[in-house]
């Protein structure tokens, strides 16, 4: 039992150290609303499957209102979904969409979890998701948030009989449901046993809904008004919500405050039905623990006697009911409570520390560079005894004076590189590859650099973390932190994702390589038989921090048989040692900088592929990497700008393509489209990309009318039925057949066209199982001399991951015959 406590208690610290953050805020309002949390224990696990599912208002009210422990886990971390602010896709939008949803949590309150479940697009019903998943792992990682978590109440977004549309949500349903059981079985996934306890939550809930035409709600419901007004905060919780649902970006869920008196409903899945409380028949006070009736008195001493105008008063209260928590034989709410102290005491006491590496980025292996600073502005009795960073720990006895900054220096090794955990490993289709069994359900990697400071406050020593960051002064944003970056010593990017091949001529590939530290070695490239790489390697000396150079190297093809994909890789040897990383950055102003290693390596794409035609024009949509495909097919691709689209002389372009979902956010588009469907008549070739039937900026996309609707064909093998073989879009330059479809990741098309003007040809069918075939993934217009082309295929997808098929398919959509008028 003492094991099991020991680790349990290790799991929370290390929950606290990731949620470690430089001086937390010490506001009135905040140190009141921690206040008001003190005396509730009481815990609540919201459950869904995507970034944006959450209810963000009912976690707003439960974790600012009641005062309840409340999470969200997510399923997934929506790395399928499409991206509206950039280019980013599969595991870097998920990177994105991790950190939007921690900026969500910041402003609602709630804590946030995931499982290894990757999301694989959409999903017409729950048992291909669960297949893909694999089950039983992923409802292994719901359980075992349960058992961590510990929630009093579980509560589910979507229902188990398809309400939710999404696969993906009905199967969040499911899964919930069967973990709200297997939690509390001992026999169920019983190898966690060694790190956690069984748990059984009172109540499942079914949180029903009025959107997107489907109605769930009932007036026999039990139902909350969760439009209550904070007067401390100033706001109700529908203008709360609000603030966190807008910061789903990449998803463009910019959403409008709601004011006044709303109700959410539920439905009992399991469990005790509630009456007249969320909380019915659980004990939600400091009477559930082992000796928290004395803690009980004293906090109800601290309620009645706090002042908000002078909080240090409250402090000798606040260092007893410190260290009567440490006294605590439950574990859970023992480090819980002490979480939320550590808060509340720096706060009332005016006690501010930080710690900020003096660099942004360090090698593995190097010494950081450290300054800690720390003021008493309230000039309370407050005595620093220690600091503690890694191996190295200073002590001290110092008296901190009134309002007058200490600054003091330490150091700390380098030692693991800054790799989200769920990326650290080779990746597969239907889940992160999480070996260790304590990183589940972690929105990010639980053992950031951190340093541990130590006082002593009437008498009572108070331990406090925070995270190592880099801070600078931005002229235009002020004072910015941002997270502390730990990386290989020297990193190697190959230019390319993909690289296409058509002969046996070589290809020249240019490795641009980084050192983070004092450096000399050599990379190379590796690659399956059948590949001739020249030269063998590329030597490199006395690199610095910060350098940067490029190695060169020429890659043919040598007996690879057509239309067959490999990989090559770029290995450095940097100082005896061996590495494999490339680095990637992803930098929004509404979210930290992200840094990820991925493996440095790219695609071999052998395919039988003619090219017609050299000059693209391109307009961006919602971003994607066609431009750059196209680019390394050899075409030479111009991004267009409005002026040049409506003044210049389009005729110069032998197509003209515009990105994903223009047609939803380029409002320009409805002035400059007359003018592509002018190039169209005089000979040119239009081709338009995928949109969203939603937020059309217009109706009418291309010379003859067709409407977008919400349809999908989500299997990726999918079988395609040729309408047309004879069309010239299968025939020119490329001849296509059912073998281009070969390949395909992650589906075939969305956003289908119907009631299509008898103008267009439509050239494919498709269509997912039990389902009709669908003739609106490809349309096809003569128009005057030139031609028209609208497709619902996933180029976007298919063009960066290498799909030779959609690769060939998508240059005959560009290059329209000489004779075609």
């Amino acid at each position: 039992m003492m094991k099991h406590l020991l680790i349990f208690i290790a799991f929370f610290i290390s929950l606290k150290t990731a949620s470690a953050q430089t001086a937390p805020p010490a506001d009135r309002v905040s140190i009141e609303q921690e206040l008001k949390k003190l005396p509730v224990l009481g815990s609540v696990l919201y459950v869904a499957a995507h970034p944006d599912d959450e209810n963000t208002r009912l976690l707003a009210y439960l974790a600012q209102e009641k005062h309840y422990r409340t999470g969200y886990l997510s399923l997934t971390r929506g790395d399928g979904g499409q991206n509206l602010i950039g280019n980013e896709q599969g595991e870097l939008l998920g990177l994105i969409r991790t950190q939007e949803l921690l900026a969500a949590r910041r402003i609602d309150g709630a804590e946030q979890f995931f499982t290894r479940a990757k999301d694989f697009g959409f999903s017409k019903g729950p048992e291909e998701t669960l297949r893909i998943w694999d089950k039983e792992k992923v409802l292994g990682d719901v359980v075992w948030v349960i058992r961590k978590f510990r929630p009093d109440v579980m509560i589910c977004r979507f229902p188990t009989t398809g309400e939710g549309g999404h696969g993906h949500h009905t199967a969040s349903a499911i899964l919930a449901q069967e973990a709200f059981a297997a939690a509390a079985d001992p026999k169920r996934f019983p190898e966690q046993l060694q790190f956690v306890q069984p748990w059984q939550a009172k109540r499942l809930l079914w949180n029903t809904f009025n959107f997107g035409g489907n109605d769930t709600t009932r007036p026999d419901q039990f139902k909350i008004d969760v439009g209550v007004y904070n007067t401390l905060l100033g706001k109700g919780y529908g203008e709360i919500a609000a603030d966190s649902r807008s910061n789903h970006k990449s998803q463009g869920f910019g959403t409008a405050k709601q004011r006044g008196q709303s109700y959410e409903f539920f439905k009992t899945i399991l469990g005790e039905a509630p009456h007249t409380d969320l909380m019915d028949g659980i004990n939600t006070t400091w009477k559930r623990v082992a000796g928290g009736d004395a803690i009980n008195i004293r906090v109800n001493d601290l309620l009645k006697s706090f002042n908000p105008a002078e909080p240090t008063k409250s402090l000798p209260l606040l260092m007893d009911i410190y260290a009567s928590v440490q006294k605590l034989t439950d574990p859970y709410w023992k480090v819980q409570k002490i979480k939320e102290l550590n808060l509340m005491i720096p706060a009332c006491a005016g006690l501010w520390l930080e710690s900020y590496a003096l660099s942004p980025t360090y090698a593995l292996g190097d010494s950081i560079s450290i300054l800690n600073q720390v003021i008493n502005r309230s000039g309370s009795n407050i005595k620093l005894v220690g600091i503690e960073a890694g191996d190295q720990k200073s002590t001290f006895s110092t008296l901190l004076p009134a309002n007058q900054i200490l600054n003091l220096n330490s150091k700390t090794d380098a030692k693991k590189i800054t790799q989200p955990y769920w990326l650290d490993g080779a990746q597969i289709h239907e889940s992160y590859p999480v070996a260790n069994q304590e990183l589940v359900g972690y929105p990010e990697n639980p053992d950031p650099v951190t340093v541990n400071w130590q006082f002593v406050i009437y008498g009572h020593l108070l331990n406090l973390q925070r995270q190592l960051m880099y801070k600078y002064v931005s002229p235009v944003r002020g004072e910015v932190y941002q997270p502390l970056e730990i990386t290989p010593p020297v990193t190697a990017n190959l230019d390319q994702q993909v690289y296409i091949f058509s002969n046996n001529q070589p290809k020249q590939m240019v490795v641009k390589l980084k050192s983070f530290t004092n450096s000399s070695g050599s990379v190379r490239l590796k690659a399956p038989a059948g590949w001739k790489i020249t030269p063998a390697n590329a030597s490199f000396t006395g690199k610095k921090l910060g350098d940067e150079w490029t190695a060169v190297f020429s890659v043919t093809s040598v007996g690879i048989s057509k239309n067959e994909t490999d990989t090559i890789q770029a290995i450095t040897q940097v100082n005896g040692k061996t590495f494999t990383q490339s680095i990637h950055q992803i930098i929004y102003d509404h979210i930290p900088n992200i840094t990820y290693f991925p493996p440095a390596q790219a695609k071999l794409v052998k395919v039988d592929l003619k090219v017609s035609g050299k000059r693209i024009g391109y307009l961006p949509g919602a971003g994607d990497l066609v431009p750059e495909a196209l680019r390394q097919v050899g075409y030479q691709v111009s991004i267009l700008s409005e002026n040049e689209i409506l003044n210049g002389n389009l005729a110069n372009f032998d197509a003209i393509i515009i990105g994903v979902r223009a047609f939803n956010i380029n409002s320009r588009l409805t002035v400059e489209e007359p003018k592509l469907l002018d190039y169209v008549k005089n000979g040119g070739n239009l081709l338009v990309q995928y949109n969203t039937n939603a937020n059309l900026v217009t109706n009418q996309i291309g010379p003859y009318p067709f409407r977008i609707v919400n349809v999908r064909v989500t299997d990726e093998n999918a079988s395609v039925t040729l309408l047309n073989p004879n069309d010239p879009v299968l025939n020119y330059p490329n001849k296509i057949t059912n073998q281009d479809f070969k390949g395909w990741i992650q589906e075939r098309g969305i956003y289908f066209a119907t009631d299509i003007d008898p103008k267009y040809r439509t050239v494919l069918a498709m269509n997912d199982p039990n389902e009709q075939p669908n003739n609106g993934a490809l349309l096809v217009a003569d128009y005057g001399k030139g031609r028209f082309v609208y497709t619902s295929l996933v180029f976007f997808r298919e063009l960066p991951a290498g799909v030779a098929g959609a690769y060939r398919l998508f240059i005959n959509l560009i290059s329209k015959p000489k004779n075609n008028n």
